[in-house]
């Protein structure tokens, strides 16, 4: 039974009433509180906006969709927003570091919570690197822009350029490169100033999410006047078999585009950083939700209506869109400067939120006391960081993007499936705790967020799943052979 006993859950401190927010009454250093709202709406827009419109919309168009991509965003976007509700419950109401993964602890016992964080690693760790792989290819085509611009003809070392290997109709085949040196450089550059302070990261995310919106408005306005409405039929491609196109080719869109909403839960690993988490938690994760959901339909509508769905399927498929257009060559270089800005802020808040639900874990006992470790001056979880960094940058190196999507997917699904469980268990194991905010219809809502986001998973391929089974197995040997023993819960009172 031990596998399934909870942490208790005490209200935490309330700034609005003066209660304390910072230091450790052991003397320890402690993450530094400095995040606002308008902070944690930068930070959701950060993560959210990026992989999804830059990257995966044209590959989930070219093979599955086709222009219905829409509604595979709407799909995506719905079963997010019942996972959204539930998670600003929980934030509000349990605002530390652990996100998913405290929550399952506090609901639904030890084990299960083990596996949740298990999986979070799934989202965040190969989030970054699956996002450092389309930054990679975006960079590259924006040196060789550059270059053109000068008059030189230069293109970027294709040793160097992607992985190793591919993955393509159900096979890996060789590539011919090395490794993709660009994604190892950006992911330890982005390692490197999450090292040094939770405000500076912030703060450049602010900015990186001014360039990035610009260039997403921009592109709405001027490409959408070549919008050619035959681009649009048949609006749901004949299916062909299998998951393409045709209703199943929409769902399994739904179940790949969803990794583009990955970022709002991001907010929740922040939660120990906010100034009034009570408050700010709620509005950061459904202001930034909402905002990146209308978005995400557009341009998907201008990137089908401006080129056929089948000539999507590259690494850049908004730049591959404009390419045909010489009058929009400029938005096409646009594009490309706010691409690599707004995977780089993604990253960003990958590599945020990975070391810090290492850190929650770490202090419950569940990893090793390396993972808890907060830099005496730049208050960050810097220990952490630095492993997740390395990790980041041997995935991104290696791996394929399809692969690494998919799998992030499947993490993230889980995480959001158990937390819209786990706010209807506490619900009515514990009514009695203070709820800054409160799932509206929760009978309904939670009941949802599980449905939706299970049904997502079951249209993963059969890979996926071998590679999800694998990771779990891995995880649990970690777990019975120091997790369970080492467990604070195991600490005599």
């Amino acid at each position: 039974m031990d596998l399934f006993r909870t942490k208790a859950v005490a209200p935490a401190p309330h700034v609005d009433a003066g209660e304390p927010v910072e230091g450790d009454l052991k003397g320890e250093a402690t993450l530094r509180r400095v995040l606002t709202a308008r902070h944690l709406v930068l930070l959701g827009i950060g993560a959210i906006i990026g992989a999804g419109i830059f990257v995966m919309t044209g590959q989930a168009a070219a093979n599955h969709a086709g222009p219905a991509v829409v509604i595979s965003f709407l799909l995506a976007g719905t079963a997010c927003a019942y996972a959204g509700l539930c998670y600003a419950e929980f934030a509000a109401m349990i605002p530390v570091s652990g996100s998913a993964y405290s929550y399952t602890y506090a609901t639904l016992g030890e084990a299960v919570a083990w596996f949740v964080g298990w999986s979070l690693v799934l989202e965040y760790l190969f989030a970054a690197s699956a996002v450092a792989v389309g930054w990679s290819a975006y960079t590259i085509s924006l040196l060789e822009s550059i270059a053109q611009m000068f008059g030189a003809e230069w293109e970027f070392p294709a040793a160097f350029a992607s992985a190793p290997v591919t993955y393509a109709n159900g096979t890996f085949q060789a590539t011919g490169s090395l490794f993709n040196l660009p994604a190892v450089l950006i992911v330890c550059a982005v390692g490197t100033l999450c090292y040094v302070g939770i405000r500076q990261s912030a703060t450049a995310n602010a900015i990186i999410v001014a360039v990035k919106v610009s260039v997403i408005l921009a592109l709405i306005g001027f490409a959408s006047q070549y919008v050619d409405v035959a681009n649009w039929e048949p609006f749901i491609p004949e299916h062909e078999g299998g998951d393409r196109f045709g209703w199943p080719g929409v769902l399994r869109a739904a179940s790949i585009v969803f990794f583009a909403y990955i970022g709002f839960d991001a907010i929740s690993t922040a939660a120990q950083e906010a100034k009034n988490p009570q408050r700010d938690m709620p509005i950061g994760i459904l202001a930034s939700l909402v905002i990146c959901t209308i978005l995400y339909v557009v341009v998907a509508a201008v990137l089908t209506g401006i080129m056929p769905y089948d000539m999507l399927n590259t690494a850049k498929p908004v730049a591959t869109a404009l390419e045909p257009y010489p009058t929009l060559a400029w938005l096409k270089f646009a594009v490309e400067i706010g691409a690599v800005a707004g995977l780089t802020s993604v990253i960003l808040v990958m590599m945020m939120g990975q070391p810090r639900i290492f850190f929650a874990m770490s202090r419950d006992g569940l990893l090793p006391p390396l993972f808890g470790k907060v830099h005496p001056k730049f208050r960050t979880p810097h220990k952490a960081t630095i492993i997740v960094a390395l990790v980041a940058a041997v995935l991104g190196a290696f791996f394929p993007l399809g692969v690494l999507g998919d799998l992030v997917s499947m993490g993230t699904l889980l995480a959001f499936a158990t937390v819209s469980a786990g706010i209807f268990v506490l619900r009515r194991t514990r009514p009695d705790l203070p709820r800054p905010f409160r799932v509206p219809a929760v009978w309904l809502v939670s009941p949802l967020g599980v449905f939706c986001c299970l049904a997502l998973i079951g249209f993963m391929g059969w890979y996926n799943w071998l590679l999800l089974a694998g990771w779990t197995v891995i995880g649990f040997v970690i777990y019975f052979s120091y997790g369970v023993r080492h467990s604070a819960l195991n600490t005599p009172k």
